[in-house]
């Protein structure tokens, strides 16, 4: 393709000023860009409603978990912590099915997006409580400084603190 600002190479040859046809069975990299672009424009669209989703998805297994004895690796630390929080009023027998109910409908809100702001503010509740027994069951959180694997179950949250803080944005922006 001759560029439309430099002469004709012949005279009396036109300049071509329209770039060549491009064959629909050949691949450019500029046409997987621009397959890209759409693709993230397109997930960029949803990109909440995938994440509030799949927290809710995690709630809900993390919750269904817990009304199972034995079922949960956050078994014995969920308990102890909700012992602490209720300054032992809530036997455990009680508080973690309690907890997984919980846990349960807040992923359902999550999921369906019903009383979505509701599940919004008692996911933001239990995460406040979880991250508060990184301070009251330290010795079982934390090793010379170093979280512990239970402290390292705690503070993943961040990522779904993270996640619902941009539900939650969106949810309030409408």
């Amino acid at each position: 393709m001759l560029d439309p600002h430099t002469p004709s190479p012949q005279p009396g040859h036109p300049r071509r000023l329209l770039p060549e046809p491009v064959h629909p069975t050949t691949r450019t990299s500029s046409a997987r860009r621009t397959t890209a672009q759409r693709a993230a424009e397109y997930y960029r669209a949803h990109s909440i409603t995938v994440l509030r989703i799949s927290v809710g998805i995690l709630y809900c297994w993390f919750g269904a978990l817990k009304l199972f004895p034995a079922a949960s690796p956050a078994e014995e630390i969920a308990a102890a912590a909700m012992t602490e929080l209720t300054g032992g009023l809530l036997p455990s027998r009680v508080s973690l099915p309690l907890l997984g109910t919980a846990e349960m409908l807040i992923g359902l809100a999550l999921i369906t997006g019903l009383l979505l702001r509701i599940a919004l503010a008692l996911f933001f509740t239990h995460m406040a409580g979880a991250f508060t027994s990184l301070a009251l069951l330290s010795g079982q959180m934390w090793h010379h400084g170093v979280p512990t694997l239970e402290g390292q179950y705690v503070l993943k949250n961040l990522v779904l603190v993270a996640a619902c803080l941009a539900v939650t944005a969106d949810e309030f922006t409408r």
